[in-house]
């Protein structure tokens, strides 16, 4: 196992899915997977949605765990085609990402998925019901923040948690931490972008289609 991840080069080639927080990129792999597409679910496998209230009922398994998961979907994927993985840094809640795959991911080409911020807010919502729906723990997740972002945008959060409404802090989590984040972490880092995509609405529909445009390009663009 070590070796596979630590020592030797990663086989497979990957395909990074980017895109700002809320464009349901955990969500569109299993529809590329159905279309016959090999994916890498990294965030399945850490039991974690890689986020600030990313953390998933039963918690994440330990990293040997972890790395045991990794090397057995890998083993299942076929090296002479390409895998779609989530794009992530280099820890997923308390995991990190082993050095060979780390260094595959941040070698790898881009499709990128954009996305209004009012579809992406809701889309949120839907996506974070669970902790959404316990105010204490939310309250707890984002206090932390306080010494990067500020007591008034924490205390504005509190009382958009106090007052349900939900899609309001979530569009504001995207806009005034989430963004600002993916922004950051894209400076000074070359990406090969081979598809943007573009989607008006987050909804079902909008969901299949995009799998169905991500299939393609996948098809025509590597």
């Amino acid at each position: 196992m070590t070796k596979a991840l630590y020592d030797d080069p990663l086989r497979h080639r990957l395909i990074q899915l980017g895109g700002h927080t809320g464009t349901a990129k955990t969500e569109l792999l299993p529809r590329l997977e159905a279309r016959g597409v090999q994916v890498l679910d990294l965030e399945g496998l850490a039991n974690h949605r890689g986020s600030l209230l990313g953390t998933m009922p039963g918690g994440q398994p330990t990293q040997k765990g972890f790395e045991t998961r990794l090397v057995a979907a890998l083993h299942l994927l076929d090296p002479a085609r390409p895998v779609v993985v989530e794009a992530e840094s280099s820890k997923i809640g308390g995991l990190i990402l082993p050095p060979r795959l780390w260094e595959a991911m941040k070698a790898a080409p881009w499709i990128e998925i954009a996305a209004p911020i009012e579809a992406r807010a809701r889309y949120l919502a839907r996506a974070y019901d669970d902790i959404l729906s316990d105010p204490g723990t939310l309250r707890a997740r984002l206090a932390p923040l306080r010494h990067h972002r500020g007591h008034a945008l924490i205390d504005r959060w509190d009382a958009m948690i106090a007052a349900g409404e939900r899609v309001a802090l979530c569009r504001s989590l995207a806009e005034d931490h989430y963004d600002p984040a993916y922004a950051r972490s894209r400076q000074g880092r070359q990406r090969r972008v081979i598809a943007r995509i573009e989607t008006p609405t987050l909804d079902e529909a909008a969901l299949d289609a995009l799998a169905a445009r991500i299939a393609g390009a996948i098809g025509t663009g590597t």
